[in-house]
């Protein structure tokens, strides 16, 4: 698939120049998207255009947000097809990604997917956020925990906040109810160890809606009981 638009809009609107490399291995990737996605629901969205913006530029926006430094640890929690960390890892090759996914038929698209574009430093977990928080060799490791399009933010703060360390940051990708959900997240966030600190809003070509980023910082150590068992968090959220 030709880049042409992301090229130009990344230039325009987040100041970024993609090299002929970085712009064969998007490229790459919508291809293998579009083919898995003929048998394997990875994305409702199967418009070339709409690929180049609502989910390559839509996630490079999280740079709007956040500065990417060599050897930062991120993770992607319920990456689905790998947004937004597979296409902030192309653009950021220094950082360390974990892609995060509890669906099996999407993280063997991003094992094929990061295999085929020779992706170093790029670790794949299939488990659930309230398994992957829980876990000792993960749990507070991460400089930035990112979602998009995973739960309302209540819900969310308790998938992220266990797997941020403590002076890190967490990037919520949320459409126009964004600061609605920030008031109604308050005390989980409080609970939880963390506070917002920014609304970024991004304006994407040929999207209607009005995007925001919502970035945690997190202040304080998480409780260890949290996150509770699979399912607890949406049944009952903080």
């Amino acid at each position: 698939m030709n880049v042409e638009r992301l090229v130009r809009l990344s230039r325009e609107l987040l100041g970024l120049e993609l090299s002929p490399e970085v712009q064969r291995a998007f490229s790459l990737y919508a291809d293998r998207l579009l083919e898995w996605n003929a048998h394997t629901n990875l994305t409702a969205i199967t418009d070339p255009e709409a690929i180049e913006i609502r989910h390559f530029l839509d996630s490079l926006s999280v740079m709007r947000a956040v500065r990417l430094t060599p050897g930062m640890r991120v993770i992607d929690v319920g990456t689905g097809a790998g947004f937004p960390g597979l296409p902030l890892r192309l653009v950021f090759p220094q950082i360390r990604l974990t892609l995060l996914e509890a669906t099996a038929k999407k993280t063997r698209f991003l094992q094929h997917v990061v295999a085929e574009l020779g992706l170093e430093d790029v670790r794949i977990l299939t488990a659930r956020a309230e398994e992957a928080g829980q876990d000792a060799a993960i749990r507070e490791q991460y400089d930035l925990v990112l979602a998009r399009a995973v739960a309302k933010l209540p819900v969310l703060s308790e998938y992220l906040l266990p797997l941020c360390k403590v002076g890190g940051r967490c990037v919520a990708l949320k459409g126009e109810h964004a600061a609605a959900e920030v008031q109604q997240a308050e005390r989980a966030l409080s609970i939880l160890g963390g506070h917002v600190t920014r609304i970024v809003p991004v304006e994407l070509p040929q999207v209607a809606e009005t995007h925001y980023l919502v970035t945690i910082e997190k202040n304080a150590a998480t409780p260890p009981k949290y996150p509770r068992r699979a399912g607890v968090p949406t049944k009952r959220p903080l």
